[in-house]
């Protein structure tokens, strides 16, 4: 199995944590690709592997061909146990299946991308307990967990909009808009996902029944301790290939200034989510691992802007963010990106 150019030393963390072995389950894809892009350059992983059954033997940045000069390593289609933490980059549906039938060590700890296990009564897998891997919401459950279930895209970005109005109290009847990039869609060539149909277009999808509602609520009730929360999202897909932008809107009679102050103090200790006081836009989250929100009101309405990159706050980014608490590692951690501005 072919190894990156990175040295196979293990690094000291400031926590004096040392370095561990990774290993990627479906890294052919997109979040299994900005996955390989992070972990690369992380001073605290080495990847063991990377699993492809379609693609073994190929070299990854064949595949992802902005990966060239950053590593040699190669897909494979075997598996080891030799590594410390698993993600698994698969289709919905898939994750459970893979560790149904393949012998993963109880002692590697495993991340997944899909949905799996994100609902609680849907978190357990044999031995093993997934815990929603939200660190806004989870932070110090995620420390002490041994397997995570990363939230979804839009999951992330409509709750981190709405999680400080929930554990105030706050919520009640929300109507949610939100628009994605062509990634979300996943890296299968369908109909809608088409250079020909995604320019100069828009359309919405999914309208009140998108899988992350259950999801969504489940964490807003967390907070809010009651199940009166009504959640209506409209999706849309968007003319552009990456990035989610959030509206949420609810009834609410606290001053604005009240509000920001609850939303700064709600966030002061996360690093990747920040209350901005000017208008929020797309370009200020695009490749990295932010989520960069806005609060407007108008008489007894407030609307709630959130924005993040849907491959990294809403899948790889987060992952790695988890993987960092799991391990004892700094938070940001291999994550201080630069957002593609220009």
């Amino acid at each position: 199995m072919s190894q990156s150019k990175k040295s196979n030393k293990n690094h000291s963390s400031p926590s004096g944590v040392g370095g561990i072995k990774a290993g990627i389950i479906g890294g052919a894809g997109y979040t299994g690709g900005e996955l390989i892009r992070l972990l690369i350059n992380h001073p605290q992983v080495e990847i063991a592997f990377i699993h492809s059954k379609s693609n073994a033997g190929s070299a990854v940045y064949k595949v992802h061909q902005d990966l060239i000069g950053e590593s040699h390593l190669k897909f494979t289609d075997t598996l080891s146990n030799d590594i410390d933490v698993l993600f698994l980059c698969l289709g919905h549906g898939d994750s459970k299946k893979f560790l149904a039938e393949n012998e993963i060590a109880d002692n590697i700890k495993v991340i997944d991308l899909a949905n799996d296990f994100r609902l609680t009564h849907s978190s357990q897998l044999a031995a093993r307990s997934f815990t929603y891997g939200l660190p806004e919401l989870n932070k110090e459950q995620i420390q002490s967990a041994k397997n995570i279930a990363n939230p979804g895209c839009f999951a992330t970005a409509i709750q981190l909009g709405l999680l400080p109005l929930a554990k105030a109290g706050l919520l009640d009847e929300v109507y949610t808009t939100g628009i994605t990039g062509s990634t979300g869609a996943g890296q299968s060539l369908t109909s809608t996902s088409h250079f020909s149909w995604r320019a100069n277009n828009i359309q919405a999808y999914k309208t009140l029944t998108h899988q992350h509602l259950e999801e969504i609520v489940q964490s807003l009730t967390q907070l809010q301790g009651d199940s009166n929360i009504t959640l209506s999202f409209v999706p849309w897909r968007g003319d552009f290939t990456r990035g989610i932008f959030i509206s949420s809107t609810v009834h609410c009679d606290e001053s604005i200034e009240n509000l920001k102050n609850i939303y700064k103090e709600f966030y002061a200790s996360h690093p990747f989510t920040f209350v901005s006081n000017e208008s929020i836009f797309l370009k200020q989250v695009v490749n990295t691992n932010k989520c960069v929100i806005q609060l407007e009101k108008v008489g007894s309405k407030l609307v709630v802007h959130s924005a993040l990159d849907n491959l990294l706050k809403g899948a790889s980014g987060q992952a790695v963010q988890n993987m960092n608490l799991m391990f004892g590692f700094d938070e940001q951690t291999g994550l201080k990106l630069k957002s593609s501005y220009f």
